[in-house]
C-alpha cells in the first residue's frame, strides 16, 4: 500500500482506537527510546479501505526488499538499489508498483538505526531529489508499535512547516515499511559533540532555540504536542555555521488541547518534564521543559539533572544547577530563560510565545542571523516585519551596522501610485489595440 501526503481513501471513515500504553523504557540520554502507541487521526490515510488493504496484504507473498548492485558509467558499483513490488490498493484500482522505479535507496548509505529499523539514504528518480528512507522491519516490528509508526505518519501529514521535517510518502509490504521524508545532514546532538568545548557557543544557541520554538509555535496552535523533543530529534538542513533546523520524530505526538491534560507514557527520560515522570498528567508545556533541557545542554554539554535526585531539591541548588564551569562565561539572561522553562509547576512554565520575547532572545545579532536564514530561503517564517524598524532604530541608536538588503522599500508615495495606475492603463489600453 502507498499513501501519498493528505490522502485517505475514506475520509468518513472512524479513528481506530490504540491499544493501551506501554511503561516508559529506561535509556541512555542519547538513544532513542521505544516509544508508546497513541490514536490515529482521522483523514490520517488510515481508514477502513487501508485497513482491509493492509489485512490482504499480509496474505500476500510479496518478495522481500532484495538490493541489487547499480553499477556506474565507469563500472563501478557504489550503491545497493532496494527494489520491490508494493501493492496499492485506492478504491477499485489494484495495481503492483516498483519502489525502485519511483526512488532509488542506497543501501550502504546509513543515515541512523534503531530497534526496528534503519535510515538509508535515497534519491527520488525522476527529480533527483535526495530523500531519506526509514525502512522497518515488521517482522521484528511489534505489533502495539504500529499505531506509534502510523501517529507519526499522520502527524506529519497535517503539518507544512519549513521548521518541521517534510514526510513524502509511505510504502507498506508484507515484510516492510518504507517512510520516505527530506533528507537533512545531521543533527544537533552532533553539533554539540562536535564542537571544540563539548557545548555551543551563545549566539548559535539563540539562532537555534529561536528555529526550535519557531516550530513548535506552529505545533501548539495545531494543538499539537511533540512530547520527545531533544537534540537528536532538532536536524540540520546543512553544514553551515548557522543552518536551518527542522524538528523530526513525531512518534510520540499527541492532539492536546490548551488547557487538555493526557496521560500516557511518552518522551525520552532525561529531557521530560516532572509531571510525566510522576504520571500525573501533562499538556503542551511538557514540550517548554524539553526546551529548557536542550538549552542547558547546548551552552554547557552536560545534563541538568541527575536521575537518582529528586528534581525539586536540585533545582533549588543554584551551585549545583550552575557550577562556575562553564556557568561563568554564561550570560545571566539564559539562566534566567532556563529556570523559567524548568519550572515543576505547569502553570508558572513559560509559553512558546513567552519564551520568544525574553530577553535572551530579543538580540540584534540573533535577530540578523535569522533575517539572514530566511532570506536565503526566501519565505519569512521565523521573524516578523512588525519588528524591522524597532531593530533598524536600535541599530541607529546603537552605532551598529544594518545590512542594506534588509531595509525594506520606502512604501509608495500617492504620485507614485497615480503613475503606476497611469503606466497600467496605458499598457492596457495598447494590448486592447493590439
Amino acid at each position: 500500500m502507498r499513501y501519498f501526503v493528505g490522502e485517505d481513501p475514506n475520509p468518513s471513515s472512524t479513528p481506530v482506537p490504540a491499544p493501551a500504553p506501554s511503561p516508559a523504557h529506561t535509556a541512555s540520554p542519547n538513544i532513542p527510546t521505544p516509544s508508546s502507541p497513541s490514536s490515529i487521526m482521522p483523514n490520517s490515510g488510515v481508514g477502513r479501505e487501508v485497513a482491509k488493504a493492509w489485512e490482504s496484504t499480509i496474505r500476500q507473498a510479496l518478495m522481500p526488499i532484495i538490493f541489487q548492485d547499480t553499477p556506474t558509467a565507469q563500472g563501478h558499483t557504489p550503491h545497493r538499489q532496494a527494489s520491490v513490488n508494493i501493492s496499492v490498493s485506492n478504491s477499485q484500482i489494484q495495481e503492483n508498483v516498483d519502489i525502485g522505479m519511483v526512488y532509488q535507496i542506497f543501501a550502504d548509505e546509513v543515515l541512523g538505526s534503531g530497534q526496528f529499523g534503519v535510515v538509508y539514504g535515497g534519491k527520488h528518480r525522476k527529480t533527483g531529489r535526495d530523500v531519506a528512507v526509514k525502512v522497518i522491519d515488521k517482522l521484528r516490528f511489534p505489533t502495539k508499535q504500529e499505531s506509534q509508526l502510523r501517529n507519526e505518519v499522520a502527524i506529519l501529514q497535517s503539518l507544512r512547516h519549513l521548521g518541521i521535517v517534510n514526510l513524502e510518502c509511505m510504502f507498506e509490504t508484507p515484510e516492510k515499511v518504507f517512510v520516505v521524508m527530506e533528507k537533512l545532514h545531521g543533527d544537533m546532538l552532533e553539533m554539540i559533540l562536535s564542537s571544540e568545548k563539548g557545548r555551543l557557543p551563545e549566539r548559535l544557541t539563540k539562532f537555534l532555540i529561536t528555529q526550535i520554538l519557531a516550530a513548535l509555535r506552529h505545533l501548539h496552535f495545531k494543538n499539537i504536542v511533540h512530547c520527545d523533543l531533544k537534540p537528536e530529534n532538532v536536524l540540520l538542513a546543512s553544514a553551515e555555521p548557522f543552518p536551518q533546523v527542522k524538528l523530526c520524530d513525531f512518534g510520540f505526538a499527541r492532539i492536546i488541547g490548551e488547557k487538555s491534560f493526557r496521560r500516557s507514557v511518552v518522551g525520552t527520560p532525561a529531557y521530560l518534564a516532572p509531571e510525566v515522570l510522576r504520571n500525573q498528567g501533562y499538556n503542551r508545556s511538557l514540550d517548554m521543559w524539553s526546551v529548557g533541557v536542550i538549552m542547558y545542554v547546548s551552552l554547557s554539554g552536560t545534563f541538568p539533572f541527575n536521575e537518582d535526585e529528586d528534581i525539586n531539591d536540585q533545582i533549588q541548588n543554584a551551585a549545583f544547577m550552575y557550577p562556575p564551569n562553564p556557568w561563568k562565561h554564561i550570560g545571566p539572561d539564559a539562566i534566567d530563560l532556563i529556570n523559567n522553562l524548568l519550572q515543576v509547576k505547569m502553570r508558572k512554565r513559560y509559553s512558546v510565545d513567552k519564551s520568544l520575547s525574553h530577553t535572551y532572545l530579543q538580540d540584534y545579532q540573533t535577530w540578523l542571523d535569522l533575517r539572514e536564514l530566511e532570506t536565503k530561503l526566501c519565505e519569512r517564517y521565523i521573524t516578523h516585519e512588525s519588528d524591522d524598524n524597532r531593530w533598524q532604530q536600535f541599530a541607529q541608536e546603537h552605532s551598529l551596522p544594518y545590512p542594506a538588503h534588509l531595509v525594506p522599500p520606502p512604501p509608495a508615495s500617492d504620485d507614485e501610485d497615480a503613475c503606476d495606475d497611469s503606466d497600467m492603463q496605458g499598457l492596457t489600453e495598447r494590448v486592447s489595440i493590439l
